[in-house]
């Protein structure tokens, strides 16, 4: 069993690693939709991936990120507010990719795999693929933190101190993108977002600091993919759903917790 899974728990892990301190951003600056919206477009990259006959890795990453820095950009100018940039991207992504992916007639596409993951299907290449984006990210946020933090808690006071708000609002986007591209083919489309928002959530009701919330954040993601996974196994559930229902299990046992003070 353990031979047979350790891909897949070490792709879990890794992915959990890094959601946990993203997810916890996510949460204080209420981005839930933004993590939505890159998940769903994701499959456009998929879509672009298989036509272009190029490593979905790449594709999804390529994809995942110009929607960020296109999101970045519509923000900026303010022409309509964020949610409904969020809702029209969104679904107009989505639909692009799916319609892309019907014309596709010499290619067959599993689309549920994609839309809910395949974590029992990772091989070594992938597992090399999500410790490198492990690394960089988990680089570029110990050298952004204060940075990041500073700008979560007050624009204006970040501002005041000198801290660049346009920049660290592209990198926070831009790191959430590259979790959703390194995610989506093992936890899905319509999943990674809750394994990013699910442990950050739960880890706020028993953290006392940032710092805190992220590690525990991290922890509990870790603990979901491993509850998640032994689910599969024994009852043969699909992988990516069982990952999400234990940590939304962690989240509700959360709430028994009654903070001292």
């Amino acid at each position: 069993m353990i031979e047979f899974l350790l891909p897949s728990m070490l792709a879990g892990l890794g992915i959990a690693i890094i959601a946990g301190p993203l997810g916890s951003f996510v949460v204080w600056r209420k981005m839930a939709y933004f993590g939505d919206t890159l998940a769903h477009a994701s499959l456009m990259g998929l879509a672009l991936g298989f036509l272009l006959d190029i490593n979905l890795y790449l594709a999804l990453t390529v994809c995942c990120l110009a929607l960020a820095l296109i999101l970045v950009t519509l923000q900026r100018q303010q022409l309509v507010a964020t949610d409904t940039l969020l809702g029209i991207l969104a679904h107009s992504a989505l639909s692009l990719g799916l319609v892309a992916v019907s014309f596709l007639d010499n290619v067959r596409i599993d689309l549920m795999s994609y839309l809910f993951g395949d974590l029992l299907a990772v091989t070594p290449e992938d597992l090399l693929y999500i410790f490198s984006g492990v690394i960089i990210i988990c680089g570029v946020l110990y050298y952004f933190w204060q940075s990041l933090l500073a700008t979560t808690v007050s624009e204006d006071l970040a501002a005041v101190e000198g801290h660049n708000i346009e920049l660290m609002r592209l990198v926070l986007m831009i790191l959430v993108g590259l979790v959703i591209a390194i995610g989506m083919k093992f936890v899905g489309a319509l999943i990674i977002t809750s394994l990013l928002i699910i442990p950050a959530a739960t880890a706020r009701r028993l953290a006392q600091t940032p710092e805190q919330m992220a590690s525990i954040a991290s922890v509990i993601g870790a603990i979901a993919v491993l509850a998640g996974l032994s689910m599969s196994w024994y009852y043969d559930t699909p992988a990516g759903p069982s990952v999400v229902i234990s940590a939304t299990s962690m989240f509700m046992l959360a709430q028994l917790y009654r903070p001292r003070g």
